[in-house]
């Protein structure tokens, strides 16, 4: 492997963890309420894109470290969505004392 590739792999290796911390935070909260849903979707495009990019011109640092990150990009949406989800239901029945 040549150095071009090896840096390539190490800068997406390390923004693509960066993305861990976050998902299993959000997993164990059961909480994305802090979490800009606008920003997620944005950015999962930007990185689709990216991924896209990587694709056509054959670059396998590219293409790896943008296929996982748009994956947990992606979890952290679903998680979002689903919490909040559950947050509006539990409310709608919720019970007020007399």
């Amino acid at each position: 492997m040549d150095l071009i590739n090896l840096l390539g792999l190490t800068a997406g290796g390390f923004t693509t963890v960066s993305f861990l911390p976050q998902v299993l935070k959000t997993w164990k909260s059961k909480s994305a309420a802090d979490i800009s849903s606008g920003m997620f979707a944005l950015f999962s495009a930007g990185v689709l894109l990216w991924l896209l990019y990587g694709i056509a011109l054959g670059a396998a640092p590219i293409i790896i470290a943008n296929a996982i990150t748009l994956v947990l990009a992606l979890v952290i949406l679903v998680l979002k969505f689903h919490y909040q989800r559950r947050g509006r239901q539990s409310e709608g029945t919720h019970v007020s004392g007399p």
